[in-house]
């Protein structure tokens, strides 16, 4: 299958991709917007016209930041409600609370290579939860609001880190293996992909379509585990306008209209690697394998039961 290609790469921005589409009259959420790459998503989804509501940890923080954005984009349609993905009464108070359509949901919260082991009060590994489980959930609980829409799409912000480890679904919380915090965080974004996969297998046909990115590298609060720093070649670090762009354009362009299950990269579907590359590009095949994604459904189901 050709892969879908656009106009847009490695240096575009979210102003640039979202430039002459308009989203009046549609309704999104962001997690974790009140910083990093998340600020802008909104930022960009503000400027075309849609309703935005930041779902954030930190209601204050995020209250300044929906201020500035209503500011700089005269759209008085932002608003903030308090969500943490790491708390299922949490998620299931947002949940509750939303009753409208939802057009576009952007699982963008994440939490990156927390050094020592960390679970939930359920016992839930923390990067494993916050990362995927929690946005499970939250995806899970507004798919009729999602299909009410007519037309929907979930973004889903994975990273290149995922092809440090498939998702290892007899000891997800290292009940076995000693802890390591990439293989955690590299467990968790394969994770958010094979989310994309099933839930475009479940839900397309109520207009409702799933797709999963690698926003690159940015210096955000997602660093603050490893020294506030990038890994990387300077070469390779993005802004956060450049880093929000894939995601916008995941939510936003008509090129993926009805086109869900996939994985982007620098604002184009990745190649599928059989190993992991030196240059840390394209997607692990495990984490585009329909039968991975079955058996990571089932049992995301089943953690669900246990924590209600």
């Amino acid at each position: 299958m050709e892969l879908i290609k656009t106009k847009f790469g490695f240096h575009s921005t979210a102003d640039e991709v979202i430039e002459g589409i308009d989203l009046s009259g549609k309704r999104a959420i962001v997690t974790g917007a009140s910083s990093g790459i998340g600020i802008e998503t909104v930022r960009a989804l503000a400027k075309a016209g849609a309703e935005v509501t930041l779902a954030v940890r930190n209601v204050e923080a995020g209250t300044k930041v929906a201020n500035e954005i209503i500011a700089a984009t005269a759209n008085k349609k932002i608003y903030v409600a308090p969500l943490h993905l790491d708390d299922l009464t949490s998620i299931n108070r947002f949940v509750d609370s939303w009753q409208e359509p939802l057009h576009v949901l952007v699982n963008n919260a994440g939490v990156m290579a927390i050094p020592e082991l960390q679970k939930t009060a359920s016992g839930i590994e923390m990067q494993f939860m916050t990362n995927y489980l929690g946005h499970f959930a939250l995806s899970v609980g507004l798919q009729d609001a999602l299909a009410s829409a007519g037309s929907a799409r979930i973004v889903v912000v994975s990273s290149s880190g995922h092809l440090l480890s498939p998702v290892v679904y007899d000891d997800i919380n290292f009940l076995f293996r000693a802890y390591d915090p990439w293989l955690s965080y590299g467990q968790a974004k394969t994770a958010c992909i094979l989310f994309a996969v099933g839930a475009t297998k479940r839900w397309a046909e109520k207009g409702i379509t799933v797709n999963a990115l690698n926003p690159g590298a940015i210096l955000t609060n997602l660093q603050k585990h490893v020294g506030g720093r990038l890994r990387s070649a300077p070469e390779l670090h993005k802004t956060p306008q450049q880093g929000a762009a894939t995601s916008v354009l995941l939510a936003a362009s008509p090129l993926l209209e009805g086109s869900g299950g996939h994985y982007f990269e620098n604002c184009n579907q990745a190649i599928t690697v059989p190993k992991r590359p030196d240059n840390y590009e394209g997607v692990a095949m495990y984490a585009l394998n329909g039968d991975n994604a079955d058996h990571l459904w089932d049992l995301s189901l089943q953690f669900l039961d246990q924590l209600n």
